[in-house]
């Protein structure tokens, strides 16, 4: 399976592996899967860690964390395509439950175009499972 990391799960896992359950451990450590993040991830673990962040105690450099994520843990960086902003300028967004997170749509809009499942913890991310969505919450 190709699975699609929310950037939740990338700081779950390196700061607070603990709160992950079992389930998302199989997923993780199962050699079958191929882990991915969208290029958005990176982008939001930088600033976390240049803020100072929960991020900056764990690695000396933004650099070091984003080596960390690909060397250690395997994952690889999808690069956002024409495809995929074509996607997030139809998305109909969740205003319901007032998400306005323009990362969080792009991630999503990059599972959707790839047909990738994302895997996420956010509770606002089922709403887009009618726009084509392949989603595992935890």
């Amino acid at each position: 399976m190709r699975i699609l990391l929310d950037t939740c799960v990338i700081i779950d896992w390196f700061t607070d592996p603990k709160s992950l359950d079992s389930s998302v451990w199989d997923i993780l450590n199962d050699p079958s899967n191929r882990l991915f993040v969208c290029s958005e991830t990176p982008k939001e673990l930088i600033v976390h860690f240049n803020n100072k962040d929960l991020l900056s105690k764990y690695w000396e450099t933004a650099e070091e964390m984003l080596l960390a994520m690909k060397n250690e843990a395997m994952i690889d960086i999808l690069p956002v395509t024409e495809a995929t902003m074509f996607t997030y300028s139809r998305l109909m967004l969740n205003t319901e439950m007032n998400h306005r997170d323009p990362s969080d749509h792009v991630i999503i809009s990059h599972a959707i175009t790839e047909h990738l499942t994302l895997l996420s913890s956010d509770m606002k991310f089922p709403f887009y499972r009618d726009q084509g969505l392949d989603l595992i919450e935890y």
